[in-house]
């Protein structure tokens, strides 16, 4: 059973409900997920988890400080992540706020760590998008990510 971290920054909700919603679509997949805001996360729980999804709100077009602050802190693991799903979600406050760079930044972070990203060739390309709280369509955005990843994973553990 592939084991899934949703990691995510949250300060409206929004983002926290898109995570409840990525974490929703892996464990029906049968998934074994762990659903945690970046504060309860310690940088080496990361290597305990076959793949991380991580959510942020959108601010000035980039990831949340406190996600940044996890992934700077991951730089002592540097390697040991190779091979490790990584998927990306992002939240903001309009169309054009931002969210495909802030998605963006997030998996060039885990390209350097040689992750595997999983694209989406319908739908949010890069990952779920949401303006403001997520609707139907970033709903379903989001259980599909979830979805996707836990397949994914099950797929290279077998």
């Amino acid at each position: 059973m592939a084991k899934l971290l949703v990691i995510y920054y949250s300060r409206t909700g929004n983002t926290q409900k898109m995570a409840e919603l990525v974490a929703e679509g892996a464990e029906s997949q049968g998934a074994q997920v762990e659903l945690k805001p970046v504060q309860d996360v310690e940088v080496e729980e990361l290597l305990e988890y076959d793949a991380l999804l991580v959510g942020s709100p959108t601010y000035y077009g980039t990831m949340a400080a406190e996600l940044k602050a996890l992934f700077d802190a991951s730089v002592k693991f540097h390697g040991k992540l190779e091979g490790k799903i990584g998927a990306a979600f992002a939240s903001a406050a309009n169309i054009g706020g931002g969210n495909e760079t802030t998605i963006l930044e997030i998996l060039h972070v885990m390209l350097v760590h040689g992750m595997i990203i999983h694209g989406i060739p319908r739908g949010d390309h890069y990952g779920p998008v949401s303006i403001g709280k997520p609707d139907e369509r970033a709903g379903k955005q989001c259980r599909r990510l979830g979805e996707r990843v836990a397949e994914l994973a099950e797929k290279l553990a077998g």
